[in-house]
């Protein structure tokens, strides 16, 4: 990194003045600057991600202080081979400043394609925490509401239990309103998520109450629905969509933990920055649930109530299934020679 002199001028300085024209002293002073500028941007071609932090910052001082000095370039008839120079290095640093679009795009890529599987494999003790509570809630409603199926009226409420024991789903009336109930599905999906994630800040309580809810009425609704002989109707509906929706819904709330385990298990570290290293994972973790419930929302309006085979709805859901495990569990590992590689 260059050196920046507290003699040397700076932007805020204004251009220098000259009698005559630029002394060969100057130029001297300011070569090793200019020349550090066309570095950094020489090595950020392919994008600002291959500078430091502490580059980033030297860029910006470099860049304001070239332009300074091209204004004071300017004022000597002589230097106009100079002055052009210094113009075409900050017009290429200009853009690399504020033209970051290929950046950004890299930087999403980078993000579901290495950084979320990563994330999601080193917080996946929370996830699997989330789940055990959802089944082990779904399992004993299931219990109950088979031995009494009053438990299922009383938390489903009549209008829905006539509609079962009249054998009928209850989600016939999304095929004629696809859209709009795609739509509202994606925003309820969404609404539980970021609520599921945002109750981790209450040590955790309120997303387990969350996990505790939701495994009450699946398993309510699924025991209500074998009672009437309609399992398979509604599992053929929820298989398609379930296998993106339910795992994003846990995934939310390991994400929820993970701000609940900063919070009461630092460790070595201050508790405020515990918490604020596990809210940064959590918030990874829950952004790349948003992909997930988005397309589960598209699939549970258009697809699951669908007069579809109840075949190909399984094999949907089956292949959905695989390709989530792949990408989480699979994607993003180092291979075996960078592995070897990296081994001492």
């Amino acid at each position: 990194m260059v050196s920046l002199s507290a003699n040397e001028p700076r932007v805020f300085c204004g251009p220098r003045r000259f009698e005559d024209m630029i002394s060969i002293r100057w130029l001297e002073k300011r070569k090793p600057y200019w020349a550090r500028l066309e570095e950094l941007v020489q090595r950020s071609r392919r994008g600002v991600a291959a500078l430091s932090h502490s580059e980033l910052q030297e860029l910006g001082l470099l860049y304001r202080q070239t332009a300074s000095d091209l204004a004071a370039v300017r004022e000597d008839a002589t230097s106009r081979q100079l002055a052009t120079y210094l113009n075409q290095l900050l017009g290429r640093s200009h853009n690399l400043i504020y033209m970051g679009h290929k950046p950004k795009v890299n930087a999403i890529v980078q993000f579901y394609g290495q950084t979320y599987p990563k994330v999601f494999r080193e917080t996946l003790p929370q996830t699997l925490l989330a789940l055990a509570i959802f089944a082990v809630t779904g399992l004993a409603a299931w219990i109950i509401t088979i031995h009494d199926p009053g438990f299922a009226h009383r938390l489903l409420g009549p209008h829905m239990m006539e509609t079962i024991e009249q054998r009928k789903m209850w989600t016939d009336s999304i095929v004629t309103i696809k859209p709009v109930a795609s739509s509202g599905i994606m925003t309820n999906n969404l609404s539980v998520a970021f609520t599921t994630f945002a109750m981790g800040i209450t040590a955790g309580i309120g997303t387990i109450w969350m996990m505790v809810v939701n495994g009450l009425l699946l398993g309510v609704l699924g025991a209500a629905t074998w009672r009437a002989g309609m399992a398979l109707q509604l599992w053929s509906f929820v298989a398609p969509h379930g296998v993106l929706e339910l795992p994003a819904i846990f995934i939310a709330a390991g994400a929820g933990l993970e701000i609940a385990r900063g919070m009461l298990f630092p460790g070595l570290l201050p508790r405020r920055e515990s918490l604020a290293q596990a809210g940064g994972r959590g918030a990874r973790l829950l952004l790349g649930t948003i992909p997930m419930l988005v397309v589960a929302g598209v699939i549970e309006g258009f697809f699951s109530p669908s007069n579809a085979s109840v075949t190909m709805k399984f094999l949907l859901a089956g292949a959905l299934f695989a390709a989530l495990l792949t990408y989480l569990f699979l994607i993003g590992r180092p291979t075996k020679t960078a592995r070897a590689n990296s081994a001492p």
